[in-house]
């Protein structure tokens, strides 16, 4: 938009190109949305992988997504994605000469515990997990994964208890698996997950873009009626 629009105004002018029952599921889907947890992507190559995270932080309410990309380009597999990136804040490190660092040191910035998801000495199982403060939860690539660099930066260390012979979760399982466990325990804690008014607002009105056909078209025809008025 080229012009600075109040945002409740506009949300209540595009409000009228969607259905009622769209715009109800947004005030639904809105009261389930966090950035208390988040979701860092390391170097993954396999894009299905990737897709399936994504739509797994889709579904529990994870609204920022932070890719790095080291080595390898990340690609979205939509036919496994079904459109969830389009619902998601995606944050893309990739060129920096160490870009997982670079992530790093933004998230902890922003307030966030680096939480890596790998067995270490000092791990504790998923459910131990504190969720007090915010935290990004760090899954690297499907065949060696984290990086060196997160395991030396990170405040803690994550790990999901396995019975069985095989080593490792897919990482779409594991993702899906952490942020299973982590929104429930949210839910049912008194820590304050929820977006605040501003952000709910923030989303909305991108959510309500991202649907209308021809947006652009509308935002000439709104700009045009206001400048009149």
């Amino acid at each position: 938009m080229t012009i600075r629009m109040e945002h409740t105004e506009y949300i209540n002018y595009l409000t009228q190109f969607v259905s009622e029952t769209r715009r109800a599921k947004f005030d639904q889907v809105l009261k389930f949305r966090s950035r208390h947890i988040t979701v860092v992507l390391e170097d993954l190559y396999q894009p299905h992988n990737a897709s399936a995270v994504l739509r797994s932080c889709d579904i529990f309410g994870i609204q920022d997504i932070h890719i790095i990309e080291n080595k390898n380009a990340y690609t979205v597999n939509k036919d496994i994605a079904l459109g969830a990136p389009k619902w998601l804040d995606l944050h893309k490190y990739r060129k920096a000469e160490n870009n997982s660092l670079e992530c790093i040191l933004k998230l902890k910035e922003q307030g966030y515990r680096i939480v890596a998801t790998t067995p270490h000495e000092k791990d504790c199982d998923l459910a131990d997990l504190s969720i007090d403060k915010p935290l990004a939860l760090f899954f690297g690539t499907e065949l060696t994964g984290i990086s060196d660099t997160v395991r030396e930066h990170a405040d803690e260390y994550v790990k999901i208890p396995m019975y069985g012979f095989t080593e490792s979760f897919n990482i779409s399982v594991s993702a899906a698996l952490c942020l299973h466990t982590l929104k429930e325990k949210l839910h049912h804690s008194t820590v304050d997950w929820h977006l605040n008014e501003e952000e709910k607002e923030e989303l909305l009105l991108k959510w309500l873009r991202n649907s209308i056909p021809k947006v652009e078209l509308i935002e000439k025809d709104y700009i045009a009626k206001r400048s009149i008025g």
